[in-house]
């Protein structure tokens, strides 16, 4: 019991960590992903000399450091309309459209005439793997906006539009 109380340290495994949760435990750094894309890249049958002087080292290889690769950047899209743009929705490709069709209204259904006479004001436009398409709320309709294809909206070059 005197051998207990007078070492603390007999309490205690020989590893510090071990009686510690894992939280508390020092983590490993691992590498960034940059530097691990880098070592990626970089074939396998070559290695890296070590750096040991600047000058010196420079002017003994006689080639210079490999750049760091080039960043691709996307092309921003080009739409076929821009947002705030006032349109109205063709009726004829609209009825003949699959976004009628899976609506099944009945024929002859007037509940829709207002995207067809009003103003609809594009909101955003995204292509998506179907095409391009817009989203369309339309001015002082209480309805939620609703995202259509391109194709089948008409452009209206004036802000008084008036129904037909």
């Amino acid at each position: 019991m005197e051998a207990l109380l007078s070492s603390p340290r007999a309490l205690f495994s020989v590893t510090p960590t071990a009686g510690w949760p894992a939280s508390t435990r020092r983590r490993r750094r691992v590498a960034s992903p940059v530097k691990a894309a880098a070592a990626a890249a970089e074939p396998a049958g070559e290695e890296k000399k070590p750096a040991t002087g600047g000058a010196a080292a420079a002017a003994g290889d006689g080639q210079a450091a490999a750049p760091a690769p080039k960043k691709i950047l996307k092309k921003k899209p080009v739409y076929s309309m821009k947002k705030g743009q006032i349109v109205r929705v063709d009726k004829e490709k609209y009825l003949n459209s699959i976004n009628y069709l899976s609506v099944g209204h009945p024929p002859f259904f007037k509940g829709l005439d207002y995207i067809y006479e009003d103003r609809g004001e594009v909101l955003d436009i995204r292509i998506f793997e179907t095409g391009e398409y817009a989203l369309i709320a339309w001015v002082g309709i209480p309805t939620p906006p609703a995202w259509l294809p391109t194709y089948m909206l008409i452009k209206s070059d004036k802000l008084d539009y008036e129904r037909i």
